[in-house]
């Protein structure tokens, strides 16, 4: 990837993909809140059935380029202080994560619909 925080037009957007699937899986996780890592870890495992579970180092690894990427930030206000552990960072997605996501997300779309016209997949009902 890039290391910018910029908005890229959507040809460059197209030359960073397809995303690693668990950088894919991160920015999905971070599209609706800002989480820790564990709490991204339950939600990717989770909303996968548990076909992907990411270890500790995957997601560190990644978490590491993403933030020298600029598509996450570390956020420094918790949403309750007082019930959370100091220690746990949190992670939110930037403007650039989310269009790098959308692009990815419209490019699986189209693989989907490719599959279905030549019957790998059932059409819709």
């Amino acid at each position: 990837m890039v290391a910018m925080l910029q908005r890229l037009s959507p040809g460059e957007l197209t030359a960073l993909l397809p995303l690693p699937q668990a950088v894919f899986q991160i920015l999905v996780a971070l599209a609706d809140q800002d989480r820790h890592g564990y709490a991204i870890m339950q939600d990717v495992a989770e909303r996968t059935d548990g076909a992907l579970k990411l270890s500790p180092g995957t997601l560190y690894g990644s978490i590491k380029r993403m933030l020298e990427d600029g598509v996450i930030v570390e956020v420094e206000a918790r949403q309750r202080p007082r019930e959370d552990d100091e220690r746990r960072r949190y992670y939110r997605i930037t403007p650039l994560g989310r269009d790098l996501a959308q692009a990815e997300a419209e490019r699986l779309t189209v693989l989907l619909r490719q599959a279905r016209a030549v019957g790998l997949r059932p059409k819709r009902a």
